[in-house]
């Protein structure tokens, strides 16, 4: 069975993304590859290293919250010689420190915020129809008849359309 709440949501740089992260990969495995992707997006000429001043933006755009002393702290731990340039385990190690577990709020309010991004129209739902374009982008071992399972436990009215509530149990599984 495919279980939906192994997508989680994203917040890098063009906004919210939704991504999906096989169940088998632990909380701290997603964790690592969310900093991963965070840090590659920075290194944009793939040399290994960021430089420290886009530490407070990757931070922010990973949506952390993050006190810039401690920042500031961090920085000079893992750049101790300031050339002004951190390698990714540096990077990884102050994501980490600042990284904090999202409460029921924090999870309901990025869904919110990922729904009005694919209900295009604003009406409240999204097409099943939408959904299974964005499931299949997600991951492209899924089958049609997959997707239509798929769309079949969250479309359980049969209307064609996922509203918020429906939307909100595919990704948290409660």
């Amino acid at each position: 069975m495919f279980h939906l709440k192994n997508f989680v949501l994203v917040s890098v740089l063009s906004g919210i993304q939704i991504q999906y992260w096989p169940s088998i990969m632990s909380d701290d495995d997603q964790k690592m590859a969310v900093i991963r992707k965070a840090f590659q997006m920075f290194d944009t000429a793939k040399t290994g290293f960021i430089e420290t001043t886009k530490i407070a933006t990757i931070l922010n755009t990973m949506g952390q919250l993050f006190d810039e002393g401690d920042l500031a702290n961090l920085i000079r731990k893992h750049d101790p010689d300031t050339s002004g340039k951190i390698n990714f385990d540096g990077f990884a190690e102050i994501a980490a420190h600042f990284l904090e577990e999202d409460d029921d709020a924090n999870i309901q309010k990025e869904l919110k915020e990922a729904f009005r991004l694919y209900d295009r129209e604003g009406n409240g739902f999204i097409s099943t129809k939408t959904l299974k374009e964005i499931l299949a982008a997600l991951d492209d071992k899924l089958t049609s008849r997959d997707l239509d399972g798929i769309i079949a436990e969250i479309d359980t009215d049969g209307s064609g359309t996922v509203d918020f509530d429906e939307f909100m149990e595919m990704m948290t599984g409660d």
